[in-house]
């Protein structure tokens, strides 16, 4: 049963198809007959010669068939360039190249993304001067905030090591990023 919703689909959009150039081609002849019909009226109302006639109707007989030539070739150029245009990915924030991708470079054209992902990391100046690649964070201090509950002075001398063993211990994934 769906091998004939397919093929009744697939006939539809055959028919459509067939339709939409049998209406191109309709219209084609009209243009030609027209032209023809307009050079016949112009060489017997006119006064021209039959050699200006059938120059002039060669030449719309021309401009109808290279207009119809070119049609595919408009068509192919408009999407190339609109798939260009809308295909261009900033990366001022950086970003993640996932395929082969080919970018514009001194002196040729470079491509990123051969051997698999690749980020695009942004640089900036530090205070110092020196470029680098900038953090979101912007390369700030981590904070830890450690608060201790004792009853009494002695209590808390008794446990200062194990604070002090932890806290530096909280420090170092600070600095790993953990």
């Amino acid at each position: 049963m769906a091998n004939d919703d397919t093929t009744a689909s697939e006939t539809l959009s055959t028919a459509s198809d067939l339709s939409g150039v049998m209406a191109d081609l309709e219209a084609r002849s009209q243009r030609f007959g027209a032209a023809l019909t307009g050079a016949l009226k112009s060489a017997t109302t006119g006064g021209k010669g039959l050699d200006d006639v059938l120059k002039g109707l060669a030449n719309r007989l021309a401009d109808i068939t290279l207009s119809a030539g070119l049609k595919p070739l408009e068509s192919l150029l408009g999407n190339a360039v609109g798939s260009l245009i809308g295909s261009v990915t900033p990366f001022a924030d950086g970003g993640v190249v996932r395929t082969p991708s080919y970018f514009p470079m001194d002196g040729g054209t470079g491509l990123m993304g051969e051997a698999g992902a690749e980020a695009i990391l942004p640089l900036k100046r530090g205070p110092d001067g020196a470029l680098g690649v900038a953090t979101a964070e912007g390369g700030g201090s981590s904070q830890i905030v450690f608060n201790v509950t004792a009853t009494d002075a002695a209590s808390f001398r008794k446990s200062e090591g194990q604070i002090s063993a932890m806290l530096a211990r909280s420090v170092m994934r600070g600095r790993r990023g953990l």
